[in-house]
């Protein structure tokens, strides 16, 4: 009656059968109610792992498997890929109100809340569930199922082993951690793509940071809403990623619309995505963006789990997060390989990198797991980033001062020049203005022409001012806010006096 289906096995590779067999050696040895942790990265096939360990388990105690799942469309890849591994399994969504053939299935897949009422509702019976198996454990919702199965081997499967609520760490839930195998090494295998990553710096003295430890929708809104943003986000595009297909994540509805117009405006074929559409309209965008090449789909982080488009060629991250989690889900939406496809672009417009590093590098995650607290407190802060940055003119605005050999200006040299000399700070900035007003107008036929050009050195100016205000330690917003209103008015007069 539970017969599994035909002997004949899925194909696995050796990373995945070595996984499996370091799971069944903690299942057979340790208590039958351990609760087992198993880090993988996005695209190194999670799915298939515990999918087989389903098979093979069921197949040796003749005990039933439950798998939770937090959202309805991991539910139903979930089980469809049971049933490639010839397990038969039940769906227990919320049009299942009652389980009469529950006898039937070796296997049951279920989201959270659902089989929470079915279990308080006694509609299912679980004294012979030997395994239970989180996926996307470091989701929090699934705490207040594991009271129902203590006499169960709880394994929970995650590609980053760090709780989406700080104050419910992991470690708290689980016994022991496994890794598998690192992103780095997937890329050097050939199972996942590489990544070529750009990034441009990005000031955030704007954003706020909400009770969750990410940064705030509204304040994000406000920022990447902007057109000044909007246009560096268009500008980052047609650098590097003009003409593939690209996925645009955003926190926050309004931005991403916004993005939406913006492309369309420029002739781009994109479109828009968000919580807020139908089953059937978000079926219809994803069908149009698989089979659009250049397509541009712009979304609200609905895109990070449960979704899966290997043609994605660029993933442009228009948004900082200090979510480690959202960083990695985000990226990793690209790196899935095609027989076309062994590499994708990156292009990061929040700091995200110099946050987290880059998506490849390796990560202590058993550290992370034992001492979460430690790792969140030392994530680098927007202010400590920002002090790095290092103003490179673009090249289109540097082809407007073609005649001046030397635009650069180093401002913690000239500082520290000057104080060894005795002069006051500020000769910083009077250097600086000299400079600039210099270069306005050797390349310039005229007084206007030279005010003008000087609106195109906005960056560059807030660049200095942000490095003046690092070196004499008085670095409040508002106050460069007036450093750089004077200095651009100074700039404007010295041009004028210069053409009188």
């Amino acid at each position: 009656m539970f017969a599994i289906g035909e002997e004949e096995e899925k194909e696995l590779y050796d990373y995945q059968k070595g996984a499996i067999d370091q799971i069944f050696e903690r299942i057979h040895n340790k208590p039958h109610n351990y609760h087992l942790l198993y880090q993988l990265p996005t695209g190194g096939g999670k799915t298939v792992i515990f999918s087989e360990i389903v098979r093979r388990y069921i197949q040796e105690t003749q005990k039933k498997v439950v798998v939770l799942t937090h959202r309805i469309e991991l539910s139903k890849q979930t089980s469809k890929m049971l049933e490639e591994f010839k397990v038969k399994n039940k769906i227990i969504n919320s049009k299942v109100k009652e389980l009469p053939d529950q006898d039937e299935y070796m296997c049951f897949v279920a989201m959270v809340e659902t089989l929470k009422n079915r279990l308080n509702e006694k509609k299912l019976e679980i004294d012979d569930v030997g395994l239970v198996i989180i996926d996307e454990a470091h989701y929090n919702s699934f705490r207040k199922l594991l009271s129902f199965f203590k006499n169960s081997f709880i394994l929970g499967v995650t590609a980053t082993p760090l709780s989406s609520n700080i104050k419910l760490p992991m470690k708290d839930n689980y016994n022991e951690l496994v890794i598998g195998e690192a992103i780095k090494t997937l890329i050097e295998k050939g199972f996942l793509a590489k990544a070529e990553t750009f990034t441009y710096d990005v000031g955030l003295s704007a954003l706020k940071v909400g009770i969750n430890g990410d940064y705030t929708v509204k304040s994000s809104e406000a920022l990447y809403s902007n057109f000044e943003m909007q246009e560096k986000l268009l500008y980052a595009y047609e650098e590097k990623a003009k003409r593939t297909k690209t996925l645009i994540f955003n926190n926050g509805i309004n931005t991403s619309w916004y993005v939406y117009e913006m492309f369309r405006e420029a002739g781009y074929p994109v479109r828009h995505l968000d919580n807020t559409h139908s089953n059937k309209e978000r079926k219809e965008i994803l069908k149009w963006f698989k089979n659009t090449p250049d397509a541009i789909l712009s979304s609200v982080s609905i895109l990070t789990t449960g979704f899966d488009e290997p043609s994605v060629e660029t993933i442009i991250l228009n948004r900082a997060t200090r979510s480690l989690t959202l960083y990695f889900q985000m990226i990793g939406r690209g790196s899935r390989v095609l027989p076309n496809k062994n590499k994708f672009k990156v292009i990061d417009l929040g700091n995200n990198v110099a946050r987290f590093g880059l998506w490849s590098e390796p990560v202590d995650w058993h550290h992370i797991f034992r001492y979460p607290d430690f790792y969140l407190e030392n994530i680098k802060d927007d202010e400590e980033i920002e002090s790095n940055f290092v103003y490179e003119m673009p090249q289109k605005i540097r082809e407007m001062f073609g005649k001046t050999e030397d635009v650069t200006f180093d401002i913690e040299d000239v500082y520290d020049e000057s104080i060894k000399k005795g002069l006051r700070s500020k000769t910083v900035l009077e250097k600086s203005l000299k400079q600039h007003t210099q270069m306005c107008v050797e390349n310039s036929e005229d007084a206007y022409d030279a005010r003008m050009l000087a609106m195109e050195l906005k960056d560059d100016i807030e660049s200095r001012i942000k490095r003046y205000s690092y070196c004499i330690s008085k670095s409040t917003k508002n106050y460069r806010d007036w450093l750089a209103e004077d200095y651009f008015r100074k700039l404007r007069m010295n041009i004028v006096k210069k053409y009188q």
